[in-house]
């Protein structure tokens, strides 16, 4: 390097713009899309905004009537006797009474 040439501060702030310019026009198309997105997102979701309350006000009176009808089922329920616990009873061996023997 010639120490007799010094570059200039206006040199390098003209490079520094020109860097910053570059990086602006590149940048700009997918941050405009993304924002462009949302706001077309944003109009569709007030399109939607009766609807989705309707399914609510659906979905809520479902689950009340299901909630009522499960209480209702378990409340009427007669049934004394024994219990299936879907799980495997022992294998009593041939000779014996099934069940267990009271102690005496």
């Amino acid at each position: 390097m010639n120490p007799e040439t010094k570059s200039s501060g206006k040199s390098v702030l003209g490079v520094g713009a020109l860097a910053a310019l570059a990086c602006t026009a590149c940048c700009i198309g997918p941050i405009l899309a993304f924002l462009g997105g949302l706001g077309a997102l944003s109009a569709l979701s007030a399109l939607w905004v009766p609807a989705l309350a309707a399914v609510t006000v659906l979905a809520l009176a479902g689950m009340a009537w299901a909630w009522h009808r499960r209480r209702r089922t378990a409340v009427c329920s007669t049934g004394h006797g024994p219990v299936d616990l879907g799980m495997p009873a022992p294998a009593t061996p041939p000779g014996k009474p099934a069940g267990r023997a009271l102690p005496q």
